[in-house]
């Protein structure tokens, strides 16, 4: 199959689609990457990009990279990510035709975390290279933009909700990450049979520069003398890291226990000022690391933690950091509500509590830290076999074709 693929992150960006876009194309497909400039989630455009003009690169010396011109993301302010947001749809609507005149394909398919708006561009590629066009739903708007308060003004909420209901009207199918959320999109759409549940997947092995990545030797003693609970990823407004940080002032008395926070993001500089009003010595930012860095540090860690903001919104999403952390095997502590903490449960991979609640969290830290090394590694193997069976990342690049292949039948044949 031929699939072009619509995403405003890609590598060197640390998404899932970059693993997808591989296992594609090594199951025999044709694909295509249509982004922007790498900025996420710094807000700089990163080294060896330059901000101004399209650009063409190979990824992994195999697939053909597009990039458009972006307003890069800067300080992540509500204003700064909207010009971020837009300046992609723009440049996608300028430029995308021309970097890939005379070349067709089966299938578009956008990789939609916010901004959906990333797929506006797509519907024009839709109709000019007459390709089925599936959207893999990873946020639900706009209800995610007033949960992270982003959007307050109900009118621009709104607005946001008809262009949403305008972007899933042209789409021909709607892949979901999380089952939680069919209700939510099938309100915004009239057809519910293009809703399809397709969950994130991940790869550590997959990528370019996989090989092992030297860890600095402080934060492998520390790992590796100290009962560390690692939270990975973007430390941002949805992650609810304030929970975290009371977690961590809780657990201050406990001298072998340490909270390390791998990743960076608009609440890390907040993070940074508690820690040192609070004098928290067990919580520990230890910065950012590439993708393939993960499982190493991954390794080390006695538990994984996961937090979301207490919202609906939230409620019903699947942070991919779960898929993640579910591969690792190794035991999750999780402060989260609804479908995220009923995967972790279902699979018996760990620990669970409201979201925000910073009480309950240290204590299932705690609980954690009571086990015996066999018990934590149980609980590991189990979430292993879990994501072995649900998320593989292999058998998702399959399953995906087949998803693309029958829905394109079914709308060929005008069912």
């Amino acid at each position: 199959m031929k699939i072009l693929v619509v995403t405003q992150y890609f590598w060197p960006e640390s998404f899932i689609i970059n693993d997808l876009v591989l296992h594609l194309h090594q199951q025999g497909h044709e694909v295509a990457v249509l982004t922007g400039k790498p900025n996420y989630p710094g807000g700089t455009v990163f080294e060896g990009y330059v901000g101004k003009g399209v650009q063409q690169e190979c990824f992994a010396g195999k697939i053909d990279v597009f990039r458009v011109p972006l307003r890069p993301r800067n300080a992540c302010s509500a204003r700064d990510l909207a010009l971020n947001y837009l300046s992609f749809v723009w440049s996608g609507l300028r430029h995308f035709s021309r970097q890939i005149h005379g070349r067709e394909f089966d299938a578009i398919l956008v990789f939609a975390p916010s901004p959906i708006t990333a797929a506006i561009p797509a519907i024009l590629l839709k109709w000019t290279k007459k390709a089925h066009l599936a959207i893999w739903i990873q946020d639900l708007w706009p209800e995610s933009l007033a949960a992270t308060g982003h959007v307050k003004n109900p009118v621009l909420l709104k607005l946001a909700e008809w262009a949403v209901r305008g972007i899933y009207r042209f789409a021909d199918t709607l892949l979901i990450q999380s089952r939680a959320f069919h209700g939510a999109v099938s309100r915004l759409t009239a057809d519910d049979g293009k809703i399809v549940y397709y969950p994130n997947s991940i790869d550590f092995s997959s990528g370019p520069g996989t090989q092992e990545f030297p860890l600095p030797a402080a934060l492998v003693e520390l790992l590796q003398t100290r009962f560390c609970l690692v939270f990975a990823g973007n430390i941002g407004t949805a992650q609810s890291v304030e929970t975290i940080v009371r977690a961590a002032e809780l657990l201050k008395k406990e001298s072998d226990i340490r909270i390390v926070m791998v990743g960076s993001g608009s609440m890390l500089d907040w993070v940074r000022s508690r820690k040192e009003a609070l004098q928290l010595d067990n919580l520990i930012l230890a910065g950012r690391f590439p993708m393939h860095a993960m499982p190493e540090i991954y390794r080390y860690a006695a538990g994984l933690i996961v937090t979301l903001k207490d919202e609906d919104i939230f409620a019903l999403t699947v942070p991919s950091k779960i898929q993640a952390y579910l591969a690792s095997g190794r035991p999750i502590v999780a402060a989260l509500n609804g479908e995220g903490a009923r995967i972790v449960e279902a699979a018996g991979a760990g620990l669970t509590c409201a979201a925000e609640d910073a009480e309950g969290l240290a204590n299932r830290i705690l609980t954690l830290q009571s086990m015996s090394e066999d018990q934590r590694r149980a609980m590991g193997k189990r979430g292993h076999d879990y994501f072995q069976e649900h998320f593989e990342m292999k058998r998702q690049a399959e399953r995906l074709v087949d998803i693309l292949a029958a829905r394109i039948a079914t709308v060929k044949g005008g069912h």
